[in-house]
């Protein structure tokens, strides 16, 4: 449905592509196995709350099987080929999702809700580069990591999120094979449609059967992989809360250990900015994705010169933002990912009223059906405000101004978090000047949420530890001693 200021007519992206299976079961040892408990739950559609598919649940025993597929297929097979040769494989697996983009597109929003334009030009592009880069990693790791002897950690366990299902998965699974390591991967349970699509294009491409194995189910699934004693590496990625589990379960083990956590991350526009590139930005930053971004900028720190008119242009610009069906093309904000998490994100619109903030959200009808949420600011926000200090993971953003340099350093730092930030001005002395104060792993300048496979990511504090993408993304996944 179209905001009150847009009347625009569904153009959908068809969904004839995707090609489902009534019940997916667990991809172990190359093969599709039944789960031992014969255990199953349904996945959805948030954006209707249709059903989609019935998903395998993996219990300890299934979990057991898996990692000893990937041991066998790592000891036998996958650890005695040549870089040159794992890396065919990845160059093969890269190419098969390019020619199934299409379908990997659509399906991630069926599953996900997220705007079919995201899905198809952000998600599945992403997703087949970090393979493709890769690949072309795995005959030249020596060259990577000069001077230093290096090898394979073995059997990498992995767990995905829901907000970007695809892509995760290709940033863990692509430089732990590269790397030599055999992988057991659980997706999230709300989103596992196109890791078990991946499963078969694993199968298309010849993987060798082991090698990648994806067991599905909830956080008891998750926690036997953590705690597996023949599991060498542990990669996850998710909330702050989970990850401070697993790594209590991983002290005392030789697990080596990524996780990439919450955020609440700070986007600062200076009053040289251009202001109208800088409101894009933010819209970018926060709503495009509807707020399901480990780093959306979810603080806005506005300099006190131009806050009123930046306010004014970000409610302007709210007005014409499309919220609906995210398979419809004109769609700018789909559907939140499940029921559990748009109560969530209802909570926190309460919580910022409750706390003296001003609201405001743009006059807009929203699907009868589905779970939907209309974009949200908050303006007069306290630094303390529980919206400004706690991760949303919605289209909520928390709109504070500044007066000086100083002032807003301590603001955004101000945070357990330490993901992501952004600056925007139009004076290159000021950009690394504050990125250099700024407590982030990542800092855009005049830009934000810009990713690419030879850029590392990942955070500080508890935004976690360790890193993904880039040949920092290589080191997650071996062994290297001077």
């Amino acid at each position: 449905m179209s905001t009150t200021n847009w009347n625009l007519e569904p153009s959908l992206e068809s969904t004839a592509v995707v090609q489902l299976k009534d019940q997916y079961e667990l991809f172990i040892n190359g093969q599709w196995q039944a789960p031992k408990a014969k255990k199953y739950f349904a996945t959805i559609n948030p954006s209707d709350e249709s059903h989609l598919s019935n998903i395998a649940w993996a219990t300890e025993a299934d979990v057991d099987l898996a990692v000893k597929a990937a041991r066998n297929a790592y000891e036998n097979v996958w650890s005695k080929l040549s870089g040159a040769e794992r890396g065919k494989y990845l160059f093969r697996i890269a190419r098969l999702m390019q020619e199934k983009a299409r379908e990997l597109a659509v399906l991630e929003t069926l599953d996900g809700g997220k705007p079919i334009k995201e899905s198809r030009d952000i998600d599945i592009p992403l997703a087949c580069n970090h393979f493709f880069y890769y690949a072309g990693w795995a005959d030249k790791l020596q060259e990577a990591f000069a001077g230093q002897q290096i090898e394979s950690l073995g059997v990498a366990g992995q767990i995905t999120p829901w907000n970007f299902p695809l892509l995760m998965l290709a940033w863990k699974i692509a430089p732990a094979l590269a790397c030599g390591n055999t992988v057991v991967l659980k997706p999230a349970e709300t989103t596992s449609l196109t890791a078990l699509k991946f499963a078969e294009i694993c199968q298309e491409a010849g993987l060798p059967a082991g090698v990648v194995n994806i067991i599905t189910g909830y956080g008891d699934t998750g926690a036997a992989l953590v705690v597996h004693p023949d599991v060498n590496k542990i990669a996850f990625t998710g909330s702050t809360a989970v990850g401070k589990q697993i790594q209590k379960a991983c002290i005392g083990t030789d697990k080596k250990l990524t996780l990439e956590l919450g955020g609440k991350s700070a986007n600062i526009i200076l009053e040289d900015a251009a202001v109208d590139q800088a409101v894009e930005g933010v819209i970018n930053a926060i709503f495009y994705n509807q707020g399901h971004v480990c780093c959306a900028g979810s603080r806005l720190y506005v300099q006190e010169s131009i806050s009123a008119q930046v306010i004014e242009k970000l409610k302007f610009r709210l007005q014409s933002i499309y919220v609906g069906n995210p398979l419809d093309k004109n769609t700018d904000i789909g559907a939140i990912n499940s029921k559990k998490q748009l109560e969530t994100i209802e909570k926190y619109i309460s919580l910022g009223r409750e706390e003296g903030a001003e609201i405001y959200q743009p006059a807009c009808q929203l699907p009868s059906k589905g779970y939907y949420c209309l974009p949200t600011l908050f303006t007069d926000v306290a630094q303390s405000a529980r919206i400004a200090q706690e991760e949303i993971f919605g289209p909520v953003l928390a709109i504070q101004t500044f007066r000086t340099i100083d002032e807003v350093l301590q603001k955004a730092n101000n945070s357990p978090y330490g993901l992501a930030a952004g600056v925007w001005t139009d004076k290159g002395a000021r950009i690394f000047g504050l990125s250099s104060q700024l407590r982030a792993g990542v800092v855009w300048a005049n830009t934000y949420n810009k990713f690419d496979p030879a850029s590392p990511f990942g955070g500080y504090k508890e935004s976690g530890f360790g890193r993904e993408g880039g040949v920092h993304g290589l080191s997650a996944y071996l062994k290297i001693t001077n």
